[in-house]
């Protein structure tokens, strides 16, 4: 039990990011290595179903606008998964400290995925194509690796996506100022030559 609380966490910051990646590859882990995951995950349906949707959200995620098309359709579900996901770690039974651990995990993979969001605009502002697919990957490497510590120390896991959701937040913030002050001058610059 005293693990539960750093999975649901570094479960929520996958979720923001990749959902169908964490619940594939948790359902890989459990069906294999016996690790403790949600039951479901490790459905054969559910593998196979979250199977076709990480190559689907691997091959949308590495196309210019494609990916932000994807973070817009994302928006609702990354969220959810990410309470879902919590809420499967803690224990099936929904009771009010599962609604709160659920809502917590909800607002950490929707933090996450604003984030990722905001980030991934301003690398579409790019105008060669490889810096898309090198975020694409570090995103699925960052989530694979985090998922994958998890299992050997659930602590050290949510430490690293704390930090990994902290630095993703100041990205973010930083990138929507830049934006922000870029469409100022834009409409100064278009006002001066009117």
């Amino acid at each position: 039990m005293e693990s539960v609380i750093p999975l649901a966490f570094t479960a929520s910051w996958a979720s923001g990011i990749n959902p169908y990646l964490l619940v594939f590859l948790a359902g890989l882990l459990g069906r294999f290595t016996g690790a403790e995951v949600p039951p479901g995950f490790e459905r054969m349906d559910v593998l196979v179903i979250f199977g076709v949707l990480v190559v689907i959200d691997a091959i949308a995620d590495k196309v210019m606008l494609v990916d932000s098309a994807w973070d817009v359709v994302n928006t609702a579900i990354r969220p959810i998964a990410g309470a879902v996901v919590a809420v499967l770690i803690v224990t099936p039974d929904v009771d009010l400290p599962t609604a709160a651990v659920a809502a917590a995990g909800g607002t950490v993979a929707l933090i996450t995925h604003l984030a990722k969001a905001t980030t991934r605009l301003a690398v579409n502002t790019s105008p060669e194509p490889a810096s898309n697919v090198v975020v694409s990957v570090a995103e699925d490497v960052a989530v694979c690796g985090v998922v994958l510590v998890a299992v050997v120390n659930p602590w050290v896991a949510a430490a690293i996506a704390l930090v990994l959701l902290t630095v993703a937040v100041v990205v973010a913030i930083i990138v929507a100022r830049a934006a922000r002050r870029g469409i100022r001058r834009v409409r100064q610059w278009g006002v001066a030559e009117s």
